[in-house]
């Protein structure tokens, strides 16, 4: 009996052996299950994580690249959510949207998978430097003390219609009026809206321009050979080029103005062309004014010199004794031509353009390093003070002068371009005078109408350089922000 029961109990214990191990499966099992389901969910957060990062950092390349295009002057969109741009595999697209003068909006969205991220960038553009602006001081010497200044009162108040910026600080007093933004790096006194102190903007880089090598025409190096002494109605005697060269519209060193010629340390070169009649335009309104045809140009003699930049290694003058305007004849598509003058430029007479839509007139004066006062534009006639209109961009890599404008006869001047300088302008133009045996202070007002042509790429004017763009000046963030997506 005793080993009968000893073989019925040996198969319920391998029954207990088969339950055991069915249940040790089934916990492996969900074990199993549930280690595949925490992967799964690990791996789906990680990749989410990973589209997360390349949408943002796409967004942020979109962001810089948008940035990049304002300070070359577009303001185009990148892509679009429709037909959005790629960057290693991922989708962006960037708005860029005016606010305001100066002022855009960047907005740049990118998608990686089934994440999104967007960027919101509100920069200010202040690229272009001098040719953007109707009064620039750069104050490129660093003096403390500078001071832009504009004053006057009623008739004689100053008026700006454009942008100013100075390297120093910058006063308006009396009535003086600016039309646009006042930036400074400096303070600024006497008007209240649209201005920011602490700014600098950047200066030209015209050494880097290397003019005396790529420029078209070689005003000093025409007259060095082919020139030839001659009397002109123009004034007095003169060397002068024939017709047919480009150097023609220019006389140097003419006898009649021997008083200024001997008080330069450099040849001097007058823009008059002796071969159109001289008239004397004595309205001042450029109705009469004395012509200067380029050559080549609406049937003129010799190759075209429209459309080219011209290097005067010494003086420029537009100093004529027997008119009191000029003119440059235009035709067609207009006239577009930059004189860019090592030494000084001396503006005495009034300069109009013959086509105010199409032509454009750039003076350039950089600094002779062996000429102490060289690089800088002298504003005003030397002799009668009746310097009254003008028409052209000007720029002086040194300083721009007022000269002799406390005359009576230049009570109002007005400049349709900008007045420009890489170190300093100086525009005060107070002086004593009796009235009713009385001494009071007048003032001669100024006023600068920007053209703005240059500036919206409407007018391309050869050999102007560009403002570099950098961290310190160019293009100013003012907030960099992640924001919902769309």
């Amino acid at each position: 009996m005793q080993r009968m029961r000893s073989h019925l109990a040996a198969p319920r214990r391998r029954g207990n052996a088969t339950v055991v191990a069915l249940v040790t499966l089934f916990a492996i099992g969900s074990l199993a299950g549930v280690i595949l389901t925490v992967s799964y969910r690990s791996s789906g957060e990680i990749s989410a994580t990973v589209d997360q990062n390349r949408a943002f950092f796409a967004a942020q390349a979109g962001a810089n690249e948008a940035l990049s295009h304002l300070a070359g002057g577009t303001s185009d969109p990148i892509g679009s959510a429709q037909a959005p741009a790629r960057q290693s595999g991922t989708d962006y697209w960037v708005e860029v949207e005016p606010q305001g003068d100066d002022l855009f909006a960047i907005r740049s969205h990118a998608r990686a998978g089934l994440q999104s991220r967007a960027i919101e960038v509100m920069v200010r553009v202040t690229v272009g430097g001098p040719f953007y602006n109707a009064l620039f001081a750069g104050n490129s010497s660093g003096d403390p003390d500078y001071v832009l200044e504009l004053g006057g009162t009623g008739t004689q108040a100053d008026y700006v219609g454009g942008n100013v910026y100075s390297g120093g600080d910058v006063k308006l007093s009396g009535e003086a009026k600016v039309d646009g933004s006042i930036r400074a790096t400096g303070e600024i006194s006497g008007k209240t809206e649209d201005v920011s102190s602490g700014d600098s903007e950047p200066i030209p880089d015209f050494t880097a321009m290397n003019y005396a090598a790529t420029a078209d025409v070689k005003v000093a190096d025409l007259f060095s050979s082919g020139a030839s002494y001659k009397s002109n109605s123009a004034g007095g005697s003169a060397w002068q080029l024939p017709e047919s060269s480009p150097g023609h519209i220019f006389r140097k060193n003419p006898s009649d103005r021997a008083v200024n010629t001997l008080a330069t340390a450099k040849d001097d070169f007058y823009l008059e062309d002796p071969y159109e009649k001289v008239h004397t335009d004595s309205a001042m309104d450029g109705k009469d004014a004395y012509m200067v045809t380029l050559s080549g140009v609406d049937g003129e003699p010799g190759a075209s010199s429209n459309q080219k930049v011209f290097y005067i290694d010494g003086n420029l003058w537009m100093h004529n004794l027997h008119t009191y305007s000029m003119k440059i004849a235009s035709a067609g598509a207009g006239v577009q031509v930059t004189f860019v003058v090592k030494g000084n430029i001396y503006i005495s007479d009034n300069l109009f353009y013959s086509d105010p839509k199409k032509d454009g007139i750039a003076f350039i004066a950089l600094k002779d390093s062996k000429v102490s006062d060289s690089g800088n534009i002298y504003f005003g006639d030397p002799d009668f003070g009746t310097l009254k209109k003008m028409n052209a961009f000007m720029y002086a890599e040194n300083n721009f002068y007022d000269y002799n404008l406390d005359a009576s006869g230049s009570s109002n001047v007005q400049l349709y371009g900008n007045m420009t300088a890489g170190n300093q302008v100086l525009v005060n133009r107070d002086y004593k005078t009796i009235v009713k045996l009385k001494t009071v202070i007048q003032h001669t007002q100024l006023v600068v109408d920007f053209d703005e042509r240059i500036a919206t790429g409407e007018l391309e004017m050869p050999g102007l350089p560009k403002a570099d763009v950098d961290e310190d000046g160019g293009l100013e963030v003012l907030s960099w922000r992640e924001v919902t997506p769309d």
